[in-house]
This record gives structure tokens, sequence and C-alpha cells, in this order.
């Protein structure tokens, strides 16, 4: 395997460890802009202690894009009633799970693109959950 493979697992592993850290830490705005930093550093950190430069620059990219697209999910858990703790158990699963799946090839770069991507998603969808219903509470 070749570089694009290193480079796709780290931005993969980073990926992982954004959605994690978002998990974990997401429960306020500030925190939020705290656990992506956070993500970063440690996967930048531990990807240039492992590889080389491009593999923790992907690594940097690929954890800011994982805490940035979970991020939504966390917040509207907790909106829902969810605990914190639960919460953070089950984020945890999932970022355990895209770290597994990162040591597939080119899955690691798929999911740089596809967390962020859902997470547009439920954002563009927040007010449309009920809207049909809408109409029958004017009376």
């Amino acid at each position: 395997m070749g570089a694009w493979y290193t480079i796709g697992l780290f931005v993969g592993l980073g990926v992982a460890a954004g959605v994690l850290a978002a998990g974990v830490l997401s429960s306020t705005r500030a925190a939020l802009a705290g656990a992506a930093v956070l993500a970063a550093a440690v996967a930048v950190g531990a990807a240039f202690l492992l590889s080389d430069w491009p593999e923790a620059i992907g690594a940097g990219v690929g954890s800011l894009l994982g805490a940035l697209g979970a991020t939504p999910f966390v917040r509207g858990a907790l909106r829902r009633g969810g605990t914190p703790v639960g919460t953070a158990l089950l984020v945890a699963l999932g970022a355990l799970v895209l770290a597994a799946l990162a040591l597939i090839p080119i899955v690691g770069y798929v999911e740089a693109v596809v967390v962020p991507a859902l997470a547009a998603r439920l954002r563009r969808r927040a007010g449309q959950t009920h809207a049909g219903l809408r109409i029958l509470a004017r009376d």
C-alpha cells in the first residue's frame, strides 16, 4: 500500500477522534470549539509520532470534520432528553466503528466527506420534522 492508504487511514482515525471528542465534550457551544481543537491536537500529535507530516495533516483535518459533523447529532440528542453519559457512550461506540472502518482502503476519505454531509442534511431538515401537522394546530 502506498502513502494514499496511510493518509486515508489517519484521516479516518481523525474523524473518529473528532466524533469521540464531540460526543464527550459538546454539551455547550464553548465545548464544541474545545472538542474540535482537542481532537485536532491529539490526532495530529499521534499521527506525527507514528508517521510523517502528510498523515498528521490528514488526521487534523479529519478530526475537525468529525467534530463538526458529530456536534449536531450530539446536541440534538441532548436537547431531546438524552443523558450526557448515555449519549457519550453511544457516540463513543460510533467512533469505534468509524475507526475500525478506516482500516479499509479509501473509507477514511469517505468518512471525512459523509460525516459533515449528514450533519448538513440534519441542519437543513431541522425545521421540517412536523411541518404537515402545523396546519392542524391553527384551530
